[in-house]
């Protein structure tokens, strides 16, 4: 199994995910401010794996610290898991994970533990070890509705490499297959990066799914050939109304979708799901480097001085999605309200 995400000898251990598809390798952080620039340059990226990765990142950060007063420590650390937080501003899951440890350490603070790093470290831990489970469960789920011999359309990387080691969108196609369910993805290229091409390609290819890569202008004139059956996508954060945003380009695929009356489905666990949110357009859309957009590793494509305007994400009403798959069940519309009795069945 891929392992996107790991802790090994004290070290955050992460697949260099912009060596893909060519070649496959590891690169190991020993700070907190290391795995903080793997998130910002993409070495880690999908919005379950950074949420893994900020957990591990704020361990390493505490490990660091010097024998403190607990006040002392607890300003420190939340001081580190500020820095974290700002490596990049959309996926839920970077925030929710960053909770999480906080909240362990505020316990065990209160109940007079003595050694709070080694509890951190042991929360992160399992948070990644979650994640899997987590996402094996989704894929169970999702499989549900997906049909033998379907045509599954998927934009950029929600895979193992989106996550700790299992995959959201992927991990549907995944449990489906190895129920025997015969399937055929397209995989979108996803511009500017290529997330599709190099990593979904590239994972399709390994777990032997049949798979046909596209450029993204070409989804459209597929789903006019009704060669498409359905498409599904993960997520970066979900808004309590049920819009989503994702990958860039997404948007334009939910809209054809429906227009070609395709079901289209997200994959996503509950902790991506963002209920603060009352809907898409609080959702804080990243805009990342020019250089992007103007080159490809790094041969220049575009003009000197061209103006670039580079969002990383997408917003997907809800009116557009036809389910989104979680592990601990398929919400459907009106998903103001089945996100708010699911998200309370799991807070029991």
């Amino acid at each position: 199994m891929i392992r996107t995400v790991s802790w090994k000898n004290n070290a955050v251990v992460l697949i260099d995910q912009n060596a893909l598809p060519l070649t496959l390798r590891y690169v190991a952080c020993h700070s907190y401010q290391e795995v903080i620039s793997a998130i910002k340059d993409l070495t880690v990226r999908g919005a379950p794996a950074i949420g893994v990765a900020a957990a591990l990142a704020s361990a390493l950060g505490a490990a660091a610290l010097p024998v403190l007063p607990p006040d002392t420590f607890r300003r420190e650390f939340y001081k580190i898991c500020a820095e974290i937080a700002q490596a990049r501003p959309t996926a839920r899951n970077l925030f929710w994970a960053l909770e999480r440890m906080k909240k362990c350490l505020d316990d065990a603070l209160k109940t007079g533990r003595k050694n709070p790093v080694h509890r951190l470290t042991m929360e992160a831990k399992r948070i990644c070890a979650e994640d899997i489970a987590v996402n094996r469960r989704m894929g169970k789920n999702g499989s549900a509705l997906i049909a033998d011999g379907d045509n599954i359309l998927t934009h950029c990387n929600a895979g193992a490499l989106a996550t700790a080691g299992y995959g959201t969108a992927l991990g549907v196609l995944r449990a489906a297959r190895d129920q025997g369910k015969a399937l055929h993805v397209y995989v979108d290229e996803t511009r500017p990066v290529l997330q599709g091409a190099r990593l979904t390609a590239w994972e399709l290819k390994k777990e032997k799914i049949p798979a046909t890569l596209i450029t993204d202008s070409m989804a459209g004139f597929l789903m006019q050939q009704g060669r498409i059956d359905k498409i599904i996508v993960g997520a970066d954060r979900i808004a309590a109304n049920g819009d989503a945003a994702n990958k860039i380009g997404t948007y334009a695929l939910a809209v054809l979708a429906a227009a070609h009356k395709i079901p289209f489905y997200i994959a996503a666990p509950l902790s991506t799901i963002d209920v603060s949110l009352k809907a898409g357009d609080a959702i804080p859309i990243e805009e990342r480097p020019a250089g992007e957009v103007t080159h490809f590793r790094n041969v220049q494509t575009a003009p000197n001085g061209v103006k670039v305007y580079n969002p990383a994400f997408d917003i997907t009403p809800a009116r557009y999605i036809s389910a989104i798959i979680t592990e601990k069940g398929i919400l459907k519309k009106p998903y103001r309200q089945s996100i708010r009795t699911l998200m309370k069945v799991s807070l029991r």
